[in-house]
């Protein structure tokens, strides 16, 4: 069964969805969670925190989808390329189906959502500003990959660190990939999203297989 923590996170993310959050009222969720003002209260410390601890389960809930997307096309033989392009297509749904992730990968927050828990407490939590967020999604992307145990192009090439600050080639391409997904966020585009994840192949193949 859900814990009561669980049960409050869902009625929330359902009364941000049907309202702005400065009219969502706590007493509202907790009856909808079935559950006492009170627990809430002892749950969350107030709806500041409820609203962080909202947004940081979405953005995390997001972060996971993009490994898994790239953990499941390496394990039906996409190579890393075509890896990326997938975790591109996770992130580019993600944003349009649901507010509170475009808000955090573009840092456009509203009166119609919570705030992200950096806001409120500088160290807690997720990654609340979209340069640490791109970061974040990179790293987890590519642990993704090394879970399908899907090598790079041609196998491992590292890039020496006075070339690109440190980073591997393969951090290097999937950086690089997903920030041009990130771009389709901010500036969508009128086709489909087959698209822009064409686009982000192209660009990862072109810079693993780059001597």
């Amino acid at each position: 069964m859900p814990t009561a923590r669980e049960t409050l996170l869902e009625a929330a993310h359902a009364a941000v969805r049907a309202q702005p959050w400065t009219g969502v009222r706590m007493v509202d969720v907790a009856a909808a969670a079935g559950v006492s003002r009170q627990t809430l209260y002892n749950e969350f410390g107030s709806k500041e925190g409820l609203g962080a601890a909202l947004v940081n389960r979405l953005v995390e809930d997001f972060l996971d989808g993009a490994a898994r997307a790239v953990t499941e096309a390496g394990r039906t033989g996409a190579d890393p390329a075509a890896c990326c392009a997938a975790a591109a297509g996770w992130v580019l749904r993600s944003a349009r189906e649901e507010p509170i992730v475009r808000a955090a990968l573009t840092g456009c927050w509203g009166t119609r959502m919570p705030l992200p828990p950096a806001r409120h407490a500088p160290t807690a939590g997720l990654p609340g500003e979209p340069a640490e967020l791109a970061l974040v999604l990179r790293d987890r992307a590519v642990s993704g990959l090394d879970q399908a145990g899907t090598l790079p192009l041609g196998g491992p090439q590292p890039v020496p660190a006075a070339h690109n600050g440190g980073q591997g080639k393969l951090e290097l391409a999937y950086e690089t990939g997903l920030r041009v997904a990130l771009s389709y966020v901010v500036a969508p585009g009128r086709g489909p999203d087959d698209g822009p994840c064409g686009r982000v192949d192209e660009v990862v193949r072109a810079l693993l297989e780059r001597k």
